[in-house]
């Protein structure tokens, strides 16, 4: 095939050449050619460049190197919400090892361009799907990513919010019990709400107002983990829940309002830093990487109760602005302190004695070191200019 696409290049290479030859100069008895001939020749080797590239957009395209795995260890692996932020760097981490993806995603927050490494490869497939609708296929393992996860996008549309962390959870969990998968639910450090305890353990039952803005999200997700241990328990779904905290990294949404993409922005952009309230609340953060490791060590555990993942590295709000006003550098933001969002938790603290203790995990990604490389994915990012100009990470350019 290669071949083939090599002799189509040098044919129209040597084909444009030879009207080059024909057309560029008409005196060639004389010696001379005319300005006009000249400017036309200039356009022939333009057209050729043109022609070139065009060519060579129907190469073959070159994939990375992946794992092969026989039939007996190759799962068939479905991730909703896979052209998001994290489900992005799952596929990518998956599909290394070898196994058959398939990503389900309606693009409401997630983009083609996360996985468009994969977009052809005889392993990946993408399919354009909302998961309120029931999805027909034979896999081995769900992860189930699909929900909008920042403040913004999940307040956009409440009742869609309610009905992806429900219908959606009830399609895949209907999915697990049809064809005999394990599904991985993707809840959230929301459920415990603005916590009473801390830090906050799995046995924690949560300190949550049902009625408030956030509560579509905090009270979607907590609806979805009890559907979970209801489908596990009447109809013998295998079920795995991971409490995901705070995370970034690269392919963040650049308009998501969370925390460390509006400090990166604000920041590059010489714009002032905003932290709503006093700024002596905490956050937790791990870097993308690591909590991708724990979602598969999880997976393939035999643990079935909730766990944890995230950073139990505790800072301040300000601490966050200051940390990330300094790793940008030649920045004049200015730190400002706006009034505070209704329902926003004051901690947020990960107890992962669980996870440390049954997964053997915990995150080995230093703050600065992560801070480093997403704010290098946002300066690429505000500088593209063209498509061609790719989203493409590598895992050990992510992780190193």
């Amino acid at each position: 095939m290669i071949a083939k696409y090599a002799v189509v290049v040098i044919v129209g290479v040597v084909a444009l050449l030879l009207g080059n030859t024909r057309s560029t100069c008409t005196d060639v008895d004389e010696g001379y050619c005319s300005s006009d001939q000249r400017h036309e020749g200039g356009s022939s080797v333009e057209e050729l460049e043109s022609r070139i590239r065009e060519l060579e957009a129907r190469m073959p395209k070159k994939y990375p190197e992946v794992k092969f795995l026989t039939y007996k260890d190759r799962k068939r692996i479905l991730i909703t919400g896979g052209a998001g932020f994290v489900g992005s760097h799952l596929v990518d981490h998956l599909m290394m090892e070898g196994h058959e993806i398939t990503v389900a995603d309606n693009f409401f927050t997630g983009r083609k361009r996360n996985v468009e490494q994969w977009i052809g490869h005889e392993n990946f497939e993408l399919l354009n799907h909302d998961i309120v609708n029931p999805l027909f296929i034979e896999v081995d393992e769900v992860y189930h990513l699909a929900s909008p996860a920042s403040p913004p996008h999940y307040m956009f549309n409440p009742v869609k919010t309610i009905k992806t962390n429900t219908m959606g959870t009830i399609n895949m969990l209907g999915l697990g019990k049809r064809v005999g998968a394990k599904v991985l639910i993707a809840s959230t450090s929301e459920v415990y709400g603005d916590p009473e305890v801390h830090p906050q353990p799995e046995t924690y039952w949560g300190h949550v107002n049902p009625i408030g803005p956030r509560a579509c999200y905090d009270e979607g997700k907590r609806v979805a983990e009890a559907l979970g241990y209801a489908y596990a328990k009447q109809e013998n779904v295998d079920v795995r829940v991971a409490r995901i905290f705070n995370t970034y990294g690269p392919r963040m949404h650049m308009n998501d309002g969370r925390v460390v993409s509006n400090f990166i922005l604000q920041a590059l952009q010489n714009e002032t830093m905003t932290i709503y309230g006093s700024g002596k609340q905490t956050r937790s953060f791990q870097y993308v990487t690591d909590l991708v490791e724990g979602l598969i060590a999880l997976m393939r555990s035999n643990y079935t109760q909730p766990v944890n993942l995230g950073n139990p590295e505790e800072h301040t709000i300000e601490e966050f602005a200051s940390v990330i006003r300094e790793l940008v550098g030649n920045t004049k933001s200015e730190i400002e302190n706006l009034s505070p969002v209704e329902d926003d938790p004051k901690m947020r603290r990960p107890d992962i004695s669980r996870a440390k203790k049954q997964l053997k995990w915990q995150p080995t990604v230093p703050l600065k070191v992560g801070l480093e490389k997403t704010i290098e994915y946002f300066r690429r990012e505000l500088q593209r200019s063209k498509h061609s100009e790719r989203n493409i990470f590598s895992r050990d350019e992510v992780v190193s």
